[in-house]
């Protein structure tokens, strides 16, 4: 049985996997732009935490699952030095725009950028070090496939480091975050992107996707042996951390 988050699609038409593709593509001009205001500049502290997750194991060859524009990817390589990092997405508009930030970095020959779908990742068995992910696995069209692949690519004893948005559990937060998603969030995000669809599924797939305790039994059941969680920001993104 499919998790709600599966059957939220940006558009009405074509399987998810395709729909988030040509969202993507559409939204990429403005995409760092919006994330970062829409964020007020927290989603960079967010990323931060996530790398440094991994610190302590020093992995030397990295795979940013649905990299975007790379700054997931660029930060990773800044922050931990490995010799290599594969970014992967479906969507070539990111990532291009990715492309361009890691060669004004001078990263060009650390970090690689590859159109993969994380449903059929081509790469061997225990391949990586480490797998990473920000923003990206709740528009995975199987959850389940998509962090399956990415375990099986993890070499044994290798870790997952997740960021990713979700729904506060509490009170006040859980209602102004509703309240903040569900008028400020979509009405800036069409007008600044002028994809009118593109904000409003950004809500739903929030709201959509399982988390806390419920992603700690997914991860497990992809095939990691242990995994964590924490929330930041009174649960507006939780982090989770796992391992192979």
């Amino acid at each position: 049985m499919p998790y709600t988050q599966e059957t939220v699609t940006p558009y009405a038409r074509g399987d998810k996997t395709a729909q988030v593709e040509q969202m993507f593509n559409n939204i990429a001009p403005t995409y760092d732009r919006l994330n970062h205001r829409l964020s007020l500049n927290i989603d960079r502290g967010w990323r931060r935490k996530a790398i440094m997750q991994l610190a302590a194991y020093k992995p030397q060859h990295i795979l940013d699952v649905a990299t975007g524009t790379g700054d997931f990817a660029l930060l990773a390589a800044h922050m931990l030095k490995p010799t290599r990092l594969t970014g992967i997405d479906i969507a070539e508009g990111m990532m291009e725009i990715g492309r361009q930030k890691a060669a004004a970095a001078g990263l060009q020959d650390v970090i690689d950028f590859q159109r993969q779908d994380c449903q059929q990742l081509t790469f061997a068995d225990d391949t990586f070090d480490a797998v990473t992910a920000a923003f990206g696995i709740r528009n995975f069209a199987s959850l389940d496939k998509g962090l399956a692949e990415m375990c099986r690519v993890l070499k044994p004893g290798g870790h997952l480091s997740i960021v990713e948005l979700t729904t506060p559990v509490s009170f006040p937060m859980r209602q102004l975050f509703w309240l903040y998603a569900h008028t400020v969030l979509p009405v800036y995000g069409r007008l600044v992107s002028r994809d009118t669809a593109a904000y409003t599924y950004l809500t739903r797939s929030i709201e959509a996707f399982p988390q806390g305790e419920r992603m700690m039994e997914i991860l497990k059941k992809a095939g990691f042996t242990e995994a964590s969680f924490r929330r930041l920001t009174f649960g507006i993104c939780t982090m989770y951390f796992a391992r192979k």
